[in-house]
């Protein structure tokens, strides 16, 4: 059976993945996901930052149970398509969908004005069954990608990992910084970001720096650098603990986050920040070993 599962996706946490295993007991699953953001197109100035990247959603969707990914361009045209509209040229036109999976959230069409209940009366006269996947709880609170982004924003990475069930990373290339890190015995890697990236809260987490096939543990510090004089942007960066002479620049880096340490500090002078920097280091591999 040709089964279609239809979302955003973006993190593919807990709910999504349960999506995606409903699908799989139903037959060969196609994902059927968005690339932008729909809320980008029909109001801007809500654009939600991303989760994860397109490239590692289709990644990450394999590795849920999805046979095949299709990201489908969601633009002005594709937005104004009526409810039946998308279920004709879509799910059956391009599709050719027997089974469509969906979570209760999930609304189509025109200004949304298809709701999976309206999908579910529909869908037996068009040809194919609906299935309508209850969102998943935690803590008395559905777990979904606006809460993830709102927990990796005020630092709650423990919490955000929970609900991705996997650890939160940032990618990118490793560019120049001001290599003050270098200076002081700790050269960090300097990550250049997306836009669109969600950027953790300020402050010092323990986590991995991953270049290649090297993983290492590290001290990962996201801020403008506060006891240093001079007005700079936030940066995020991570220092390889016990690693001596890596040349990383200009290749793409992943972070990834695994615990909060503290908050940015500013201190009164360079001795007391290699005191807190050791200590966080010591922190961050006790942490990252276990």
């Amino acid at each position: 059976m040709k089964v279609l599962a239809l979302g955003i996706f973006d993190g593919v946490h807990a709910g999504h993945q349960q999506i995606i295993k409903t699908a799989k007991h139903l037959g060969e699953v196609t994902v059927m996901t968005f690339d932008p953001h729909p809320t980008s197109v029909v109001a801007p100035e809500r654009t939600p930052s991303q989760l994860i990247s397109v490239k590692d959603r289709i990644e990450l969707l394999k590795q849920a149970g999805a046979t095949y990914v299709e990201v489908v361009n969601f633009n002005k045209d594709f937005s104004q398509l009526s409810p039946d509209q998308f279920i004709e040229d879509v799910l059956l036109g391009r599709f050719k969908a027997e089974h469509v999976v969906i979570g209760e959230n999930f609304n189509f069409g025109f200004k949304a004005q298809g709701s999976p209940k309206y999908l579910s009366e529909v869908g037996p006269k068009y040809g194919f069954g609906v299935s309508i996947v209850k969102l998943q709880e935690e803590r008395g609170s559905t777990i979904s990608s606006t809460r993830i982004r709102s927990l990796i924003i005020d630092g709650e990475i423990e919490r955000a990992n929970e609900l991705l069930t996997r650890r939160f990373y940032l990618k990118g290339p490793v560019v120049h910084g001001e290599k003050r890190g270098r200076e002081i015995g700790y050269p960090t890697a300097n990550l250049g970001l997306s836009p669109l990236a969600t950027i953790p809260a300020d402050g010092v987490y323990a986590g991995w720096l991953s270049v290649g096939e090297s993983r290492w543990a590290a001290a990962i510090s996201i801020g403008t650098n506060p006891t240093f004089p001079g007005v700079r942007g936030r940066q995020v960066e991570a220092y390889a603990i016990d690693q001596v002479g890596l040349d990383l620049y200009d290749q793409e880096a992943k972070i990834e986050f695994g615990f909060r340490l503290r908050d940015t500090l500013k201190f009164d002078g360079l001795a007391p920040l290699l005191e807190q920097m050791k200590k966080d280091c010591d922190q961050a591999r006790e942490l990252t070993s276990k």
